[in-house]
């Protein structure tokens, strides 16, 4: 018979930070509340993780790990395709990974998602920045690829319009892209194929629009 090891002081500490984030952000959730739930104490987060952003960071590393190796994987696909990768295919290529975390992370899916969707709008910049930074090898790769798949807007405008996606995507990952209309039916929830697909559609056509006017 085998007994289920149980969870390691990190992992314990991983786990609340990332429901905790997800259900009240980070700068809403307290050391106290959050060492209080992992059934650990200050001491731990600072052995483990140096600070509360480092704890932050790691959580982010953890949620994004699957995330960004999927991302790759798809874009190297279309690099080897031997065409173009087009507008479209870029774009369900990055924003269908990022919708299927609540269907591929099992029981934890749904507060990954929440949590990656909420970090992004923290309001201190500097946690949008530590964000940024865990993500950009492999966002910034996408970005490229939509610079060359759109050669007629200049580079500024596809990099508005791709911080854009990321937003829109951002809010579709927490809830509150569907919150927005009350009356949304309960098919379409967060996470669905149909309401991913109305995103792509929308963020495709939105970046092959025409140039804005100057």
């Amino acid at each position: 018979m085998n007994a289920t090891r149980p969870a390691s002081t990190r992992d314990r500490l991983l786990d609340a930070a990332e429901r905790l984030y997800a259900e009240h952000g980070f700068t809403a959730t307290s050391l106290r509340t959050l060492t209080e739930a992992a059934g650990a104490n200050v001491a731990a987060v600072n052995y483990h993780f140096g600070s509360k952003e480092g704890l932050l960071r790691a959580v982010v590393e953890r949620a994004m790990a699957s995330v960004n190796a999927e991302r790759l994987r798809l874009l190297e696909e279309l690099r080897t395709s031997g065409h173009q990768p087009t507008v479209e295919e870029l774009v369900r290529a990055f924003v269908a990974t990022g919708a299927s975390i609540i269907e591929r992370g099992g029981e934890r899916g749904q507060a990954v998602s929440r949590f990656l969707g909420r970090v992004m709008f923290e309001p201190d910049p500097a946690i949008r920045r530590l964000f940024g930074t865990q993500v950009a090898p492999v966002e910034g790769q996408y970005l490229d690829a939509l610079r060359a798949a759109l050669p007629g807007l200049s580079p500024e405008e596809v990099a508005f319009r791709y911080r854009a996606m990321v937003g829109l995507l951002g809010l579709h990952q927490s809830g509150t892209l569907g919150d927005l209309h009350p009356g949304r039916p309960a098919e379409a929830a967060p996470g669905t194929d149909t309401e991913t697909g109305h995103l792509i559609a929308l963020l495709t056509a939105g970046l092959q629009a025409p140039p804005a006017a100057r």
